[in-house]
Parts: C-alpha cells; sequence; structure tokens
C-alpha cells in the first residue's frame, strides 16, 4: 500500500483552521517555538522491523491480519508511517529474521520510501533451525568455545549484511546469564563474553558503532551477564572508542533513575543511543510515553542539556530506535502514538530555560528548580510538534488519518488476515 500526498493534504486541509488557532497561540507563549520545530524537522527515530506485527506473551499471541509477512512488506509499513509523521525515516533490521536476499532491491526499495538502515542487531537468544549449537546455556559467555565462536561468527555475519545495506551499527543485546546460584562462574562468564565482544569488535568497519545492551532481568532471573549500565560500560570502555552502551527504557529494575544513567554516560561519550518504550512493572515494551512521561521528559531534559554541552548533533550523533510489543493494539497505531510521545517529551525539553535553571540551582533554590522544570513538562507544545510536521509535508494529525484512510484493513485486504509478521 502507498499513501497519495494529495489524500494527507486534503485531510489536512480539513484541520487547518483548528491546528492554526492552537499554533497561533502556543506559538505567542513559547518564544523558542520557530527553533523547536526546526530541531523537531531534522529529529528522525528508527523503527524497528519486529515492532511491525502483533506482539506475543509467553501465553499467546493474537495477530491483528494485514501483518508483514517479508522484508520488503516490513520496509512498506515503515514507509507508511514515514508518510504520515515524517519522523520514521529509518528501519532497524534483526538477523536471521531479516535476512537481505537481495540487498540491492531492497537497498532501492528503502530509498523509494525514503528510509535509511539503522542498526543492525544480531540473535543468539533463539535457536535457529540451522544452527549447530544451541544457546540454551548462554551464547558468548558459553563454557563452550564452539558455542562461543559460533555466536562471534553470527555477529560478523549480521555487520556484513548491514555494510550492504548502508547501516553504520551494530547492537549486541545477550540474553546470556543464569537462573540459580552456582551455575555460572561470574568472573569466567565476563571474561568470555569480552573475548567474544573483542573478535566481533575488530570486524567492525572503521565508520561503525558497537551498541552494548544492557537488560536487569529475563529471561535469566538470578543473573545477566550484561546486567546493567555498570557492565555495558565496562564492556565498552574495553573494547574501545567505537564501542557505546545502548539504553533500553524498558530495562531496568523498579525506580531507577535512567536522566542520571543517560547523563554520565554522556559526560563519559559512552552513550550511543535508544530504545524507547515504557513499562508499568519490568520490561513492559509498552507504548512509550503511556506510563511514565514525566521521566520521559526528564530523559530529554538530560540528553538536551547533556549533548548541547558536548556540541553533538541531536539528530545524528546518538541512535534513537524504539522497540515495543504490543500484543492488543494495531502495531503501526502503536508506533504512531510512540513516536509522537517522543516528540512531545523531546519539544518540552528543548523549552527549558538554561540560565534560569542554572541559576536556581547556583542559588540553592530547589522550588525554582523544580517550577523550572514543571512549567516546560505542563506546557501543551502537541500544535508545535504538529506544525513541525505540517511543515515537512506530513499529517497534521497522524493518528486520525491513518484510520480515515482504512490503513489496516486496505493491508488486510492486500495481505490476508492471516498473515503474520516474522520475529517473536
Amino acid at each position: 500500500m502507498r499513501i497519495e500526498q494529495s489524500r494527507i493534504d486534503d485531510i489536512n486541509q480539513s484541520l487547518l483552521a483548528e491546528h492554526q488557532r492552537h499554533f497561533e497561540f502556543q506559538s505567542s507563549v513559547i518564544p523558542q517555538a520557530e527553533s523547536i520545530i526546526q530541531k523537531l524537522i531534522d529529529f528522525q527515530v528508527a523503527i524497528p522491523s519486529w515492532a511491525l506485527g502483533t506482539g506475543g506473551t509467553r501465553f499467546g499471541r493474537f495477530s491483528i491480519g494485514g501483518e508483514p509477512g517479508n522484508l520488503e512488506e516490513k520496509i512498506e509499513d515503515v514507509g507508511l508511517l514515514h508518510k504520515l509523521n515524517k519522523t520514521s525515516g529509518a528501519i532497524s533490521l534483526h538477523i536471521p529474521w531479516d535476512i537481505p536476499k537481495n540487498a540491492s532491491h531492497i537497498k532501492a526499495l528503502a530509498a523509494e520510501h525514503g528510509l535509511k538502515f539503522d542498526a543492525m542487531n544480531s540473535n543468539t537468544f533463539q535457536d535457529q533451525a540451522d544452527q549447530k549449537h544451541s544457546y540454551k546455556f548462554g551464547s558468548l559467555q558459553n563454557v563452550k568455545k564452539e558455542i562461543r565462536q559460533q555466536a562471534i561468527d553470527h555477529n560478523i555475519e549480521v555487520i556484513n549484511y548491514g555494510k550492504e545495506l548502508g547501516s553504520d551499527s551494530l547492537t549486541v543485546w545477550l540474553s546470556d546469564g543464569s537462573n540459580f546460584p552456582g551455575q555460572l562462574n561470574f568472573r569466567k562468564a565476563f571474561q568470555h563474553t569480552l573475548e567474544g565482544l573483542e573478535a566481533i569488535y575488530k570486524e567492525l568497519p572503521s565508520d561503525w558503532k558497537m551498541f552494548v545492551e544492557y537488560k536487569a532481568f529475563e529471561p535469566n532471573f538470578y543473573s545477566m551477564t550484561v546486567g546493567d549500565w555498570g557492565q555495558s560500560l565496562l564492556y565498552a570502555t574495553k573494547l574501545g572508542p567505537k564501542a557505546y552502551t545502548l539504553v533500553d527504557l524498558g530495562h531496568h529494575l523498579p525506580n531507577a533513575n535512567i536522566e542520571q544513567i543517560v547523563s554520565l554516560l554522556l559526560m563519559e561519550g559512552k552513550l550511543g543511543g535508544f530504545h524507547f518504550n515504557d513499562s508499568k512493572y519490568g520490561d513492559d515494551d509498552l507504548t512509550v510515553g503511556s506510563m511514565r512521561p514525566y521521566q520521559l521528559f526528564l530523559i530529554f531534559r538530560e540528553l538536551v542539556e547533556g549533548m548541547d554541552a558536548r556540541g553533538m548533533s541531536h539528530a545524528k550523533d546518538l541512535g534513537w530506535m524504539i522497540d515495543a510489543s504490543h500484543n492488543i493494539k494495531d502495531p503501526l497505531e502503536d508506533l504512531i502514538q510512540s513516536v509522537e510521545a517522543i516528540m512531545v517529551a523531546y519539544a518540552q525539553a528543548l523549552m527549558v530555560d538554561d540560565k534560569q535553571l542554572d541559576d536556581a540551582r547556583e542559588a540553592n533554590d530547589v522550588v525554582t528548580a523544580q517550577e523550572i522544570m514543571q512549567k516546560a513538562f505542563r506546557t501543551d507544545v502537541r500544535s508545535i510538534v504538529a506544525e513541525a510536521r505540517r511543515r515537512s509535508g506530513a499529517a497534521i494529525n497522524p493518528l486520525a488519518t491513518y484510520r480515515a484512510l482504512k490503513v489496516r484493513e486496505t493491508l488486510v485486504n492486500e495481505r490476508g488476515a492471516s498473515n503474520k509478521a516474522t520475529g517473536l
């Protein structure tokens, strides 16, 4: 399915008068509105290929129909999102779910939709049909050398696919760990993992980055071999300047101060990027901003302040990606909502007056510092975000436009009601 620009323009026209009323008011009270709009236009969030199908739980999976059954259809779906919001201009692939059989064809198809290829993702947390050794007791941490080598070879294979497609980064998430005390020698597991990452790191092209992702628990519940940001930072520091920590918002223990983690990683020059999602209890992979919007704002505030302090580009110097699993929503609607939440939090963070906040801090004026932060968070910037979309040729209201154009119904008609996406 392709969305004609004229159909978006027609719907925008019907919404324009109301949008302009809201935008004119908001821009009159937000003096930096124009600079915020330009930053929003420049900002892009990568869509993971595995989030385009209905996610499952350990108990079941309920397909929505019309899901993308191959890589070409996944690119088409991200193209639909990008057409609607002009902020989803990249797709992140997962191997072996998304092996490109013809790289030149896949690159050309992505270009037709205005998409680039973001970080490549390896998979050593599942056994594949054609694989010789099992990862039941871990991959890079495994006590058996031949299993560790299999995991190394797989990651190198993923790098090679990425080179063909024009990607410039590799994300390594390891499910390695232990479920029971005594099962694992922690030091040996760390050393084996480091040696494996070093072997993979050596195969990175000179302009690539390696993102080392961490997770506090699941699928192992006693220990994880890359269990927190400190362990990830330790690996990244030992590996070298092309290795960074990747922060998944759901991969923390309850009440973790993620914004402080972000600040310190940025200070050390070792923050590589983000997997955006939300959670109520643990790694729920819920819609971004659906549970903790204030935390999302606080994280973006540290990002903006820290990146500006280092002279970094907001749009290019970190990897921005959604990582979600939606088992009861239309995946495309969920992604529309997630991108909107990210852009709203980013716009609010850009509103914070740095000088006023610094003055309050220097005076130990805690009340004023809190007021400055909450004033920005409580400001309704949705019309500013919508105006950035409108100026980019996207939909003023992407979700309403998606439904008005009956995108899901069309996909079901084209692909069938029982079509399921590859992946989890």
